[in-house]
């Protein structure tokens, strides 16, 4: 059998290594902000000689966000990351 995604639309953004300006001010979705306030979204040091890493709790677990990878809101307000390239094949921008 084949199958095919619903038409559905997601809300997401790509992470560029911070959330946040030099000045301190979020210009990430206010959603993502909220994610972060609620350790949706976190920075954990793996080790003590590497910069932070951000990572995202999902339904299925915490992975690590690359750099260049989405962060995406789901249909049930769930969050996930996505490979840019996947990301980039499998959705495009609603212009609205």
């Amino acid at each position: 059998m084949k199958y095919k995604k619903r038409p559905v639309e997601v809300e997401a953004f790509k992470y560029d290594g911070d959330l946040k300006d030099r000045d301190g001010n979020w210009y990430v979705p206010y959603w993502g902000v909220k994610a972060f306030e609620n350790k949706v979204l976190h920075y954990n040091a793996i080790a003590f000689d590497k910069e932070p890493e951000l990572f995202v709790d999902t339904l299925e677990g915490t992975h690590l966000v690359r750099y260049g990878d989405y962060i995406v809101r789901g249909v049930k307000g769930e969050l996930y990351n996505v490979r840019a390239d996947i990301f980039e094949e499998t959705y495009q921008k609603v212009i609205k």
